[in-house]
């Protein structure tokens, strides 16, 4: 129950944003939350979730939705781009295109039986 997404072209500190409020949450809850968030990596993480609950369909038979929620999901710093800006003097100056590494795990939530009572308090005879 995992995706990635790698070589993303925006800052992990960026992205990092979102990955925090949908972090822990049910996967229902964190597509709405996606879907709301006004950030640009708002869609590719959207993508990502979703490719993430069809992964769990798929390889791991995973029926009903609602029992996933977001496990892990990181944002790691890819390879950055160097490019260069003329500066005054016949100088230049270096700019840095970031990129990201985002993964994301998915886990089922375990349903935990009901405890069944026992009478603790036994008859002293």
């Amino acid at each position: 129950m995992k995706a990635f997404l790698r070589n993303y072209r925006q800052s992990p500190r960026k992205v990092r944003l979102l990955a925090d409020l949908v972090r822990g949450r049910e996967v229902s809850d964190a597509l709405v939350i996606l879907e709301a968030a006004v950030k640009r990596g708002a869609l590719p993480l959207r993508k990502l979730l979703s490719s993430a609950i069809a992964n769990a369909k798929k390889n791991d038979g995973i029926g009903d939705e609602s029992a996933l929620y977001v496990k892990e999901i990181r944002v790691d710093e890819g390879p950055t781009m160097k490019r260069g800006m003329p500066r005054a003097f016949g100088r230049s100056a270096i700019i840095r295109k970031r990129t990201s590494h985002i993964s994301l795990v998915l886990g089922e939530k375990v349903q935990k039986p009901e405890p069944v009572e026992t009478n603790k308090l036994k008859a002293k005879s």
